[in-house]
């Protein structure tokens, strides 16, 4: 029985676990009846997803803290065809150091069973097998925190409170030069520099990819500057070199994005020495996004390159879905394009839509945008009075493949790394198709170059030959032959497997559940504390109710002549310590966006549950 179809207004059981096999754990399989007495945490996640990764760091501390009583479990609940791969799964568990048993659910039973309806959602079970809380998007530490110490403290006077040990087993540790790494660079020496992200560090390869010169960086996670041997890095992925007018006055070489530290790193290539250049340290949620580089916090930098036109480094800001810009001389940070919506939108810059850029080329008139979220291949271009976005291939959130042809027509699986050809034409690793395709922009026609390749991430061409990241054969790779230029696959094309949420045509309840974290109110002080933005693909979906409002909850009007969309809601709420006492009381904002396919049918509800924090009072 799932979580919808309990009886209403009642404590609510929660439903057994079902997936394939148990990742973590030696090979046991984990039940509701082995926890009783624990605190069970649910992660529902996917590892496409940059707010799922940011929720895993986002874990640690709690499970830290709460070792002996909290029981952290992580349910995979797929988006692509290549997330339900196990090996795909087991290789991201180990990228990623998840360091908690994870259910291998790639049917979304167990997802439908707690009706979860966003990546990434945290479910609370209390010692005696109940569902306590809900939570959606990330940012919910503090309130995770309130709720275990509170069912800590309840069920340790109770009596239910079993303390033990975590059923986590750790993997056996593989020994491999490099570890998962992300981007490569050519250096103006020839040699290759690669960060080599699960070993929190940065490789310098002679131009053969497999000689080591040097490593820079400890290898312990961390964001410490310093020489190469006591800097530290967290997963650093792109890596910018610099000009070499624009190096020697700013005094290092390369930029690298640190991205699980939110920062972006100088690396002086004479010496190795490794400076913070721009972010805060803390991931960016809402607030100034341009200034003083070392004011303004990042989001996830993935990629970067040097582009002329934008006059500085352009960050691929994978974590809030927009585009950065750094400049190394002024020392400042700008948002250069998009809103923070999750989606596919061309235009001028302001107005994009972006779903997780993680990979960008330079050319001299385009810059060239892997949109992984959207399984897509865009472009920023000059225009009259500003930049415009343009796609070529790739058409939402919910539509992959691997099809060759018309760029119309093709269709790509989670891309992660771009690179220009001699010829202009563009080599895009298609990561979660293991393939190296080519889009030619003259002909508008989309072929693959090199199949079976693990997870292809980056890419960068030397002395005309194109050097890949294989990021999960932990190497670099040349896999496209002298003179091949292009193979046509005509694959099937795909689309997420997740279920349509039914909903009835004509008026509809969209209901963003809140409720603030134990000690903390929505404050009203300085103006509206909770913001609801809605749209939907088609447009034409909803027929009222788009556009945004402070309300949580809202009607809206869908079209009784659109079947099939997307409602995408974007709510925050700005929770405050509630002591009266205190002049400045501290504030923390939520924030989450879903992307809810929906079917309309006559028979649907007409109530959307979006679950942010708490409880749904009509459940």
């Amino acid at each position: 029985m799932s979580i919808e179809q309990q009886p209403r207004r009642a404590r609510v059981r929660a439903p057994e676990f079902v997936g394939r096999q148990w990742l973590n754990t030696g090979g046991a399989p984990i039940t509701l009846a082995d926890l009783r007495g624990r605190v069970v945490l649910l992660d529902f996640w996917t590892f496409c997803c940059i707010n799922c990764l940011h929720v895993l760091d986002e874990l640690r501390p709690l499970e830290e803290e709460f070792a002996a009583e909290l029981v952290v479990l992580g349910v995979h609940s797929p988006k692509f065809e290549h997330e339900a791969d196990p090996d795909a799964l087991a290789a991201a568990v180990e990228r990623y150091a998840v360091h908690h048993p994870v259910l291998d659910d790639p049917e979304l039973a167990t997802w439908q069973n707690y009706a979860v309806k966003a990546w990434p959602t945290l479910v609370v079970i209390d010692p005696e097998g109940y569902v306590v809380h809900v939570a959606a998007g990330e940012g919910h530490l503090e309130a995770l925190r309130g709720v275990v110490a509170e069912l800590v403290a309840e069920h340790g006077a109770k009596g239910t409170l079993r303390r033990g040990d975590d059923p986590y087993v750790p993997p056996p540790a593989p020994a491999t030069t490099l570890r998962f790494p992300g981007k490569v660079a050519a250096l103006g020496s020839g040699n290759l520099l690669v960060s080599d992200s699960a070993n929190h560090a940065l490789v310098e390869f002679e131009p053969d990819g497999e000689t080591v010169r040097r490593r820079i960086g400890s290898g312990r996670r961390g964001a410490a500057d310093g020489g190469p041997d006591q800097a530290e890095f967290a997963e650093p992925a792109g890596v910018a070199v610099l000009p070499a007018e624009v190096a020697e006055r700013v005094g290092y070489d390369v930029v690298v994005a640190d991205t699980v530290n939110h920062l972006l790193r100088g690396v002086r290539l004479s010496d190795g020495q490794v400076t913070t250049l721009a972010g805060t340290g803390e991931q960016w949620r809402d607030g100034a996004d341009s200034g003083p580089a070392r004011e303004v916090a990042l989001s996830s930098p993935w990629d970067l390159a040097w582009w002329e036109p934008a006059g500085g480094v352009v960050i691929a800001m994978a974590g809030n879905h927009t585009l950065g810009c750094f400049d190394p001389v002024t020392g400042q940070v700008r948002r250069f394009a998009g809103t923070t919506v999750e989606s596919l939108r061309d235009g001028e810059v302001s107005q994009a839509f972006f779903a997780q850029p993680s990979g960008l080329a330079a050319a001299a008139d385009r810059l060239w945008l892997a949109d992984s979220e959207t399984s897509a291949l865009r472009w920023v271009e000059p225009v009259e009075g500003g930049f415009a976005v343009r796609t070529a291939v790739g058409t939402g959130l919910f539509d992959f493949g691997h099809v060759d042809g018309p760029a119309a027509e093709a269709l790509l699986q989670h891309p992660l790394g771009v690179a220009v050809l001699p010829d202009g034409s563009v080599a895009v690793c298609d990561t979660y198709n293991g393939a190296i395709r080519r889009y030619d922009p003259a002909t508008e026609e989309v072929s693959t170059l090199a199949t079976d390749v693990a997870e292809p991430s980056g890419a960068v061409v030397v002395d005309g030959e194109l050097v890949v990241v294989a990021s999960a054969a932990h190497r670099l790779e040349r896999p496209v032959p002298p003179g091949v230029s292009a193979t046509l696959v005509r694959g099937a094309a795909q689309q997420v497997t997740r279920p349509d949420t039914e909903l009835a045509p004509g008026e509809v309840e969209v209901a963003v559940v809140f409720t603030p974290p134990a000690g903390t109110k929505l404050d009203e002080r300085y103006g509206p504390s909770t913001r609801v933005e809605i749209s939907a693909s088609p447009p034409e979906l909803l027929v009222e109710g788009a556009g945004a409002d402070t309300a949580l909850s809202r009607r809206v009007v869908l079209s009784d002549t659109v079947e099939h969309g997307v409602l995408h809601v974007v709510a925050q709420a700005a929770s405050c310590d509630d002591d009266p006492a205190v002049e400045h009381p501290v504030c923390r904002l939520t924030r989450q966006d879903w992307g809810v396919p929906i079917k309309v049918t006559a028979a649907g509800p007409r109530r959307l549950p979006l679950m942010m924090g708490g409880l749904d009072a009509e459940v």
